[in-house]
């Protein structure tokens, strides 16, 4: 069996802006994520997907499987189950 690891890293946050980005001990928030799933060993495949090209330049640093997803998936109203059906039917 295969597992993998989505990772929705929208550029539209409302609470705390950009907190996908944001220094956090010398590290963007994201940072800890990928790697974090990527030490886990759980999983065949990590993937970020996100909307914002910040964010996916950045996430690239750390990791290089990226998907840009369209906007559409990338709302206050948007589910993971979206973004994830999105990521499986591309």
């Amino acid at each position: 069996m295969t597992s993998l690891a989505i990772i929705p890293a929208r550029g539209g946050s409302k609470r705390l802006k950009r907190k996908n980005i944001v220094d956090f001990h010398g590290e963007p928030i994201i940072s800890y994520t990928i790697r974090a799933a990527l030490k886990s060993g759980c999983f065949d495949r990590v993937v970020v997907s996100t909307d914002d090209k910040e964010i996916f330049k950045i996430s690239s640093k750390y990791h290089n499987d990226i998907v840009i997803r369209p906007k559409a998936f990338s709302t206050d109203k948007s589910t993971v189950n979206e973004v994830c059906d999105n990521f499986f039917k591309k």
